[in-house]
């Protein structure tokens, strides 16, 4: 007797406006499906619970997208990502927090003709399964997660971390703060990064990794942040995109680059991969065809099945995020000093004051030529005061006490910055760029690297750069350092003498605290023209490291130290040296500005080679049959057959199952497939076994059905949604357990495509051979009333969820299933969820 009230409903919603359910909608590991609608000419992400509330709406498609599709969704493995497949030149990997856009993935597709008629054929994101033999590795006990003791990663691990630096992104707006909860629409906002930064190829982002402290970092974690458990389920995942461009493009961790795999004139529709091996068997769509191949193709990418990828790939995102770090430190830097579109800079004040003064000599008292700079000397060693600069001091805003304070505090804290971020920030940055690339010399000597087109002249090019960043960075210290005690005594100067000019009410002036020396020579280097605007004007810096004073060849330690000793012996050896000649390195370029950007050009252009390393070495495995003549007619379709498959890896080989379906003269007509292949070397299939099925209810042999869709639910059970041919018309969802059905086998004849399968069944039936079968229907539930056909269909199997969601014509009305509940509060869950038209728990 056939159960109608098998499964328990869990919601019936109905949803604000029209939506689309993709196959790929639920979410593995929670209890929430994706939905994608349709905003003016973009599409958007809407993330519902089950029970039918809203958790966010994520604005993807970007305005050179804009009209693109939302084609496929991809969930990352560690649950807290989902990729978003558009039919444009990227995806976009979304939070699953808060529909925050991570990041953005761009695939290279500009080449590959009109982007009109480019689209996605498939999105799948695996998980990296463990060889079999791996278990007998020893526990990562230490929490080393694969660092190699010595490497640069190991390196930076025991360093301190360096200070963090906000993101400009992570400003919060007044929509956010008072929006209701669930309604807030997350924008997909760009940063504005630099072009070498956009195009370096990286991991998910890690800044502790690169010994960066992060913004939310607190300090009971610093001490702990190596022996935190670690969520590694992303590690050595691959994001793999297929079009229907004939190319194939994976990411390591879905981010990180590893090339694109040609298997032109075909598109990939299908992907699964072989346990414990960087294979994949794929099923390719031939462009000619509109018809999917029966015999895979195997995809190899061997050198995944070692570390060095990911070695590299380590290496280049913290390269790629220490460079970040200092572009923004640098930015930080001039802005503070030179200003930017929003805020003035500490430099413009002594310039602002010095034009005032030149305003009074020309314009209030007549003067032909303004001699600012010589008025402010006469009186520093005369103490005689023109009567411009009189005027000047007893009047103005910037005379007052307020005015000089805020003034002092304005550069102090500039020069501070630029003091402190030089020599803390920069520098250290630098020596930690310069450590990881010490390492990528070391791999371009060695052969297992040969693939990543290492060059080691380039490498050194690099680490020279880096050594001028640390050599700059400390000299712009030092320099600032020496600015900031001139500017004081020039402050100390200035408060004497207004207070000179404008004494007290007992008649007493202070006495001078300042050092006449310096207050010059702030006035000739630093009031008007300071030595700080190299740091972040002129061409890039190319001296070599010799020139400017430091040694090129290091002594040994061990002459150091007797030179030490002999010093610390010989008093006189520390005696004032009279004649000590200084460098003149006034015509040495210094723009710091400026080698940041040459080192991330440089960097980028290197670690961008290195990604066609997997692709080079990937070997494409076809295997095409020999056609032979059917010996008897072949059946032609009127329409297009849907197919649905699942795989199930064992270790005889490789079971696949095929659940095709289409509309023939006769009717409709449903078909379960099971092929069974070899193992990786030869996994074309080695039987093959067919069951047809009359479209008709077991139990009830007067009831025609008609099969709306189908989905396979897990390695027993396929899911099928069927509308019944009486006057009822009820539309009912069932399972299937297609393992225990009596399959039968067929002779591969001419079965070069899927629906060549399908159509030598209905030749088998029509020739006797194949006996039909009826659907064995045992488990089912009569759908709500307000579920209207057609019907899109979104399962999930995984132990735990087991739930099904299906959304109608209209994209109005959305079921929410329990596939393993009993039923019993069928009635009163989706009956009251439909009729108050909202959300039933």
């Amino acid at each position: 007797m056939m159960e109608t009230n098998a499964f328990s409903s869990l919601a019936v919603t109905t949803l604000p406006a029209t939506y689309r359910l993709l196959p790929s909608s639920c979410c593995p590991d929670k209890d929430l499906v994706a939905l994608v609608s349709r905003l003016g000419t973009n599409d958007r992400v809407s993330l519902w619970k089950i029970s039918g509330s809203k958790v966010w709406d994520a604005q993807v498609t970007a305005e050179e997208s804009a009209g693109e599709d939302i084609v496929a969704f991809a969930w990352s493995p560690d649950g807290q990502s989902i990729a978003v497949a558009h039919n444009s030149s990227h995806i976009s990997i979304l939070s699953l927090q808060d529909g925050r856009e991570e990041r953005v993935v761009d695939l290279p597709v500009e080449s590959y003709g009109s982007k009109q008629t480019y689209s996605v054929t498939g999105l799948w994101w695996f998980k990296e399964q463990e060889a079999e033999n791996s278990q007998t590795t020893l526990p990562d006990i230490f929490h080393r997660d694969s660092v190699v003791t010595g490497s640069a990663h190991s390196i930076l691990k025991m360093l301190p971390l360096l200070d963090h630096f906000q993101e400009d992104t992570l400003k919060i707006t007044a929509t956010d703060l008072f929006a209701f909860q669930g309604s807030q629409t997350r924008t997909s906002g760009k940063p504005s990064l630099p072009s070498y930064i956009r195009a370096w190829p990286t991991l998910p982002s890690n800044l502790l990794e690169a010994s960066i402290a992060p913004y939310n970092l607190k300090p009971a974690q610093e001490s702990t942040q190596g022996t935190n458990d670690i969520d590694t389920s992303n590690h050595g995942s691959i994001l793999i995109v297929a079009d229907n461009a004939g190319h194939v493009y994976s990411f390591l961790e879905g981010s990180y680059p590893l090339g694109t795999i040609s298997v032109e004139p075909c598109s990939v529709i299908s992907l699964s991969k072989f346990n414990g091996r960087m294979s994949f068997s794929a099923h390719l769509e031939p462009a000619s065809e509109k018809s999917i191949e029966l015999y895979p193709t195997t995809i190899s990418m061997p050198i995944l099945d070692g570390r060095y990828v990911r070695d590299f790939a380590r290496c280049s995102s913290t390269a790629r995020e220490l460079l970040w770090y200092i572009s923004r430190v640098v930015k930080e830097m001039r802005a503070c000093w030179f200003g930017s579109e929003s805020t003035s800079g500490a430099r413009e004040l002594g310039q602002k004051w010095v034009r005032a003064l030149e305003a009074k000599q020309t314009g209030d008292f007549g003067e032909d030529e303004p001699t600012a700079i010589l008025d402010l000397t006469c009186l520093l060693l005369t103490g005689r005061i023109t009567e411009p600069l009189s005027d000047l001091f007893g009047s103005g805003e910037q005379m007052s006490e307020r005015g000089i304070q805020k003034w002092e505090s304005t550069v102090t804290d500039a020069l501070s910055k630029l003091r402190d971020y030089a020599e803390k920030r920069i520098a250290l940055a630098c020596q930690r760029m310069h450590l990881v690339m010490e390492e990528i010399k070391g791999w371009s000597r060695i052969p297992e690297f040969k693939a990543f087109n290492l060059n080691t002249l380039e490498v050194n090019e690099i680490l020279l750069v880096c050594e001028r960043g640390i050599m700059i960075s400390g000299w712009l210290a030092a320099v600032a350092r020496r600015e900031l005690f001139r500017f004081k005594e020039f402050i100390a100067w200035l408060r004497f003498e207004v207070s000179a000019l404008n004494p007290s009410n007992d008649g007493t002036t202070p006495p001078a605290r300042y050092d006449v020396l310096e207050v010059n020579n702030y006035f000739m280097s630093g009031l008007v023209v300071s030595s700080i605007d190299k740091w972040f004007i002129g061409p890039v810096p190319q001296f070599p490291i010799g020139s400017v004073g430091i040694p090129v060849k290091q002594k040994p330690l061990s002459e150091v130290l007797q030179r030490a000793k002999q010093a610390a012996n010989d008093t006189s050896q520390l005696a004032w040296q009279q004649n000590i000649t200084q460098k003149d390195l006034n015509h040495v370029d210094r723009n710091l500005d400026a080698l940041v950007q040459d080192l991330g050009s440089r960097c980028q252009k290197l670690f961008s080679q290195a990604t066609t390393a997997t692709s080079q070495s990937v070997v494409v495995t076809r295997h095409q049959p020999a056609v032979v003549q059917p010996e008897y007619e072949k059946p032609v379709l009127d329409s297009r057959v849907n197919i649905r498959e699942w795989r199930v890896q064992g270790s005889e080989g490789m079971r696949e199952y095929l659940a095709m379906f289409c509309t023939l003269p006769e009717g409709p007509c449903f078909c379960l497939a099971k092929l069974l292949h070899g193992n990786e070397a030869s996994p074309h299939p080695l039987s093959f076994h067919v069951v047809l099925f009359e479209c008709s209810l077991a139990a009830e042999d007067s009831v025609q059905l008609e099969l709306l869709e189908a989905e396979f639910f897990d390695d027993d059970y396929i899911v099928l949604i069927y509308r019944l041919r009486n006057e009822d018309g009820s539309t009912f969802i069932a399972t299937v357990n297609y393992n225990e059905l009596g399959y039968q086998e067929l002779h591969p004849e001419w079965y070069v495509t899927r629906e060549d399968l399908m159509l030598g069944a209905l030749s088998a039936w029509r020739a006797g051979q194949l006996l039909p079968a009826r659907l064995p229907i045992n488990r089912c539930r009569r759908l709500a009333p307000s579920i209207t056909t057609p019907v899109s269909l979104a399962v999930n199997g995984r132990a735990g969820r087991r739930v099904a969601c299906i959304l109608d014509g209209k994209g109005l009305i959305m079921e929410s299933l329990d596939m393993e509940g009993d039923g019993e509060d069928i009635e009163a869950t989706g009956e009251e969820g439909d009729e108050e038209g909202g959300v039933a728990s």
